[in-house]
């Protein structure tokens, strides 16, 4: 009977030993299947069918989609979206904002803010035009530089599309000195006006204004008062004034008739 009993307790541990193994066996088998069943799924049913593009003007949908390298039929979950914005910023020096979003379950959404050629600069027979933040677009086309501010004065390096213009020293203080008159000019609507910018003097640049006025910046400070005492200063002139706007102390404004 002891026999008996300890042979039928052996077959049962040896039963639960191996009930265990299969629970143990199976638990990562169906965490594997589980896995490739989602990995199907998503290959098979989560294919690009409709790209959108939003906010594009220079450029047109087309372009944009071909720069950020998707197509349909890419699969939705393993398009790498960061890298798209990357390949878009590189082939495409005019756009200034871009993302890439998934829309499920089959849609991406191109959005773009793109920049505009604000100035530009003479350099041999080539006029090549920059925007507010001296990113360099590109030579100007044919005439476009008529609607363009003229940048006199800079000596800059290699120019290269879609890169921050530099100085030929490789110094960065006059280009962002640029950058910042640029940018306020283009805040405050003044580029219909503003006739030549001139960085000759990089210690103290200045620029013309309405055929009428020549305004002098001074170092590089305050720039964005400066702009501003220069607009007090403009609203205070009569129609036949013509002259110099000194506002390069940063503290006060002159006007010195011609």
């Amino acid at each position: 009977m002891a026999l008996f009993k300890t042979a039928k307790r052996s077959e049962e541990e040896l039963g639960g030993y191996m009930r265990a193994r299969r629970r143990a066996f199976s638990g990562p088998l169906m965490f594997v299947v589980v896995v490739v069943a989602a990995i199907f799924v998503m290959s098979v049913f989560f294919r690009v069918e409709d790209i959108q593009v939003v906010g594009n003007k220079h450029y047109t949908a087309e372009e944009i989609i071909r720069a950020v390298d998707i197509e349909e039929g890419d699969n939705l979950f393993f398009f790498d979206r960061f890298a798209a914005v990357g390949r878009a910023f590189s082939k495409l020096p005019y756009i200034e904002a871009v993302t890439v979003e998934r829309s499920l379950p089959n849609k991406v959404v191109i959005t773009v803010e793109e920049t505009e050629a604000l100035a530009y600069l003479q350099l041999g027979d080539e006029k090549w035009t920059l925007d507010h933040n001296c990113k360099v677009l590109g030579k100007a086309a044919a005439g476009e530089e008529e609607t363009l501010l003229p940048v006199v004065g800079m000596k800059p390096g290699t120019l290269m599309i879609g890169e921050t213009m530099q100085t030929e020293d490789g110094g960065t203080e006059t280009v962002e000195y640029l950058a910042e008159v640029l940018d306020q000019i283009e805040a405050r609507g003044m580029a219909g006006d503003v006739t030549r910018i001139d960085f000759t003097n990089p210690d103290s640049p200045e620029f013309d204004y309405g055929g009428k006025y020549t305004v002098v910046l001074g170092r590089h400070d305050k720039v964005e008062y400066k702009f501003g005492m220069f607009v007090t200063v403009l609203d205070m002139l009569k129609e036949g004034d013509v002259g110099v706007i000194d506002v390069s102390s940063g503290s006060k404004a002159h006007f010195s008739p011609n």
